[in-house]
């Protein structure tokens, strides 16, 4: 069974699909704590499902490696075999990488290389593209530049808002996420090949 430390800082969708998904007793992964930078609203899925949290506020440090020290002691009591960032937005500094990698991922609503960063949707649209997409990466210390696990195409509409086509991202995001966890499980992703 792979044990997850899921990390958030906004409402938790995928953390949610996560959560669902563990709850089918042939899925063989389990979310041990949820963590977040900041007191996010996806906490309450956490608790819907009776899983415990913690949270680590930037703002309560002096440094981001102060920060990533303890936020990496708090991942760290749950000694879980993956951790997930799902939205978490905040750039954690390399020591803490260091000390998790290969067994972190992250989701990212574009079809990397392209558009990364904290715009992803916003700068999709704004380069007129037809398409974007989703896609989950293992951490590495660059911005959204790990190696790829699995990705996904999402057509870009003419109506499309910023809204409404993360939107239509994020359903993609939440099925590749939980589909990546089932294959690391499962041994079909060895994420220690894919990091080298």
């Amino acid at each position: 069974m792979l044990s997850l430390v899921v990390l958030i800082s906004g409402g938790g969708s995928n953390l949610r699909a996560l959560l669902e998904a563990a709850e089918d007793a042939e899925y063989p992964a389990r979310v041990l704590a949820v963590g977040a930078d900041r007191d996010a609203d996806g906490f309450e899925h956490a608790e819907h499902f009776g899983i415990p949290t913690f949270s680590v506020a930037f703002s309560n440090f002096g440094s981001r490696e102060e920060w990533g020290d303890a936020l990496l002691e708090q991942i760290q009591v749950w000694n879980a075999d993956l951790v997930v960032l799902s939205g978490f937005m905040k750039l954690l500094p390399p020591r803490v990488i260091a000390a998790l990698s290969p067994n972190l991922i992250n989701t990212h609503p574009a079809y990397l290389p392209e558009f990364p960063g904290a715009h992803g949707v916003r700068d999709a649209l704004a380069a007129g593209v037809s398409q974007t997409g989703a896609s989950i990466i293992v951490v590495d210390n660059g911005v959204d530049a790990g190696p790829i696990i699995v990705q996904q195409r999402v057509p870009v509409l003419p109506t499309d808002t910023e809204e409404s086509l993360h939107e239509r991202i994020k359903p993609v995001e939440r099925q590749l996420l939980v589909q990546a966890v089932l294959d690391i499980a499962n041994g079909e992703i060895d994420l220690s090949a894919l990091a080298r």
